[in-house]
């Protein structure tokens, strides 16, 4: 049986993973332009996220843009935010199974073998929605660098890594450690059973009658 304390911290990484991949899909900040190299106008900074563009003026004011078409936008942009999409989906859902199989709540109490499998159901969603948002922010990244490092790159349109995608990397750490956490509530294969004891040799009654 899984101690229940360890499903307790599981399922609160794992929570509080699940908030930050939030913050990271809805923030804009997932790359800045890039101040490398010469003759760089420092006055404004440019800021690219999965649903608009901001430009940071250096007096302070800030302009944000929505993205006008869905299919217009680059692959990248569609590709990250089905993969970000699609790891909170899983998230909330895995948060509605772990309740129910954690040992802190009553559901499902009677049955304890039955309620250890829902935890590890719930843990392994987990991982899979944190993979799919370590795999989203990843992608998102690489193509930052392979277009920073492109020497075709014009210098004034290059851009850095932005600070949603830290968090979106340390939310999907987070979800990760969490869900394997609750795969601890794996039970056991011999719980449940009766011990079995080797057959007595004894000598039964031979119902004989003596006189």
């Amino acid at each position: 049986m899984a101690n229940a304390g360890i499903q307790l911290l599981g399922f609160t990484l794992a929570f509080f993973g699940f908030i930050g991949t939030i913050a990271s899909t809805v923030m804009v900040e997932w790359k800045a332009s890039s101040y490398a190299g010469d003759n760089i106008i420092t006055a404004q900074a440019l800021y690219e996220g999965l649903w608009k563009s901001c430009v940071s003026q250096s007096t302070g004011q800030v302009q944000c843009k929505v993205y006008d078409s869905l299919l217009q936008l680059p692959g990248i942009v569609q590709g990250a935010r089905g993969l970000m999409l699609s790891s909170i989906l899983l998230c909330f859902i895995s948060i509605l199974v772990a309740v129910v199989g954690m040992k802190c709540t009553t559901c499902m109490s009677e049955l304890p073998e039955q309620k250890d499998k829902v935890a590890l159901s719930g843990g392994v969603i987990f991982i899979i929605g944190g993979l799919l948002a370590l795999v989203g922010t990843s992608w998102y990244g690489h193509r930052i660098a392979q277009d920073f490092y492109d020497p075709f790159t014009p210098t004034n349109a290059r851009y850095e890594f932005g600070s949603a995608l830290f968090v979106g990397w340390g939310a999907a750490c987070l979800i990760i450690i969490g869900g394997s956490f609750l795969c601890c509530s794996c039970p056991d294969k011999g719980s449940g059973k009766a011990p079995r004891y080797p057959a007595s040799h004894s000598a039964a009654p031979s119902g004989r009658d003596y006189v």
